[in-house]
């Protein structure tokens, strides 16, 4: 059994990029990989940022994204 790392709710960012925006985790998806042909049910995440008040989703692999410990909403109060 695969442990997931991230819940609905939580904030990551991808690790090794500075400018990367906050995203925060919708699910997890299932992805077919193309070499073996089998589906990878808890690797990849479904992550939503908004810029400019246009919201934009984001599958990325559950390894590329680090949690951070401040969580919130996506705009500054």
């Amino acid at each position: 059994m695969i442990i997931k790392k991230f819940k609905p709710g939580d904030w990551v960012k991808i690790k090794g990029d500075n400018n990367s925006q906050k995203m925060e985790v919708v699910r997890y998806v299932s992805k077919k990989d193309p070499l073996t042909g089998t589906i990878n049910n808890n690797t990849f995440v479904e992550c939503v940022h908004y810029r400019y008040g246009e919201r934009f989703t984001r599958t990325v692999h559950k390894n590329r994204l680090f949690k951070l410990i401040e969580s919130g909403g996506i705009y500054q109060s």
